[in-house]
C-alpha cells in the first residue's frame, strides 16, 4: 500500500533543526525509554530509517501497539502537526530499510501504510489504549497515518519473538 497522507491545514507547528534532532536522540537512548518502561511496563522502540533527502541513518522514539499476528502498530502523530513528521516521508522513501530496536534486539522491518477499513479498526484498538491519540487526532484535520510491521515482512507478519507483548 502506498504511502499518501498529505499536511493537513490546522495543528501546532513541529519544530526542526539539527537542535532538536540531537535532543530527540538523546531523550529515545535515555529519559523517554526508562521512563516510559517503568510506567508502562514495556520498552519504547528506536525506529531506524534512511533520511529521504540526506540519505543517512535517522533514529526515533516512538509508541507502539501491538497488532495481530505480533505485529507492531505504530502512529505518525506528532503529537498533533499540521505536518507528517520526518520519519513518516523517511520510511515513505526508504520502505525497506526501517529497523525497530526493541527489547535489546534490532529487528529489520519493511513499513506499510493501513487504509480504509483495516486503519479504521486499527486506530479504534490504538485510541482505546491510548486515548491521547484521539486527542492528537482533534488538533489536527489530517488523517494520522498508521504503519504496521514485523519482523521479516515489514511492519506484517509474525515473528518468532513477538507473540507476547513484553
Amino acid at each position: 500500500m502506498s504511502f499518501d497522507t498529505t499536511a493537513g491545514s490546522r495543528g501546532i507547528a513541529m519544530e526542526s533543526g539539527p537542535f532538536d534532532r540531537g535532543e530527540d536522540q538523546f531523550m529515545a537512548r535515555q529519559t523517554i525509554r526508562k521512563v516510559c518502561s517503568s510506567l508502562f511496563g514495556f520498552d519504547v522502540p528506536v525506529l531506524s530509517t534512511i533520511g529521504r533527502k540526506s540519505g543517512t541513518e535517522r533514529t526515533t522514539q516512538v509508541c507502539w501497539f501491538p497488532g495481530k499476528d505480533g505485529s507492531w502498530l505504530i502512529v505518525a502523530a506528532a503529537g498533533g502537526t499540521r505536518v507528517n513528521p520526518a520519519l513518516y516521508y523517511n520510511i515513505a522513501a526508504h520502505s525497506d530499510k526501517v529497523q525497530i530496536e526493541i527489547d535489546g534486539r534490532t529487528v529489520a522491518v519493511t513499513a506499510e501504510q493501513l487504509h480504509g477499513a483495516e486503519r479504521a479498526e486499527t486506530w479504534q484498538q490504538i485510541t482505546a489504549t491510548a486515548r491521547r491519540f484521539a486527542r492528537f487526532q482533534d488538533k489536527t484535520d489530517q488523517e494520522l497515518p498508521v504503519g504496521i510491521g514485523s519482523e521479516g515482512q515489514g511492519l506484517r507478519g509474525r515473528s518468532p519473538d513477538s507473540r507476547e507483548r513484553p
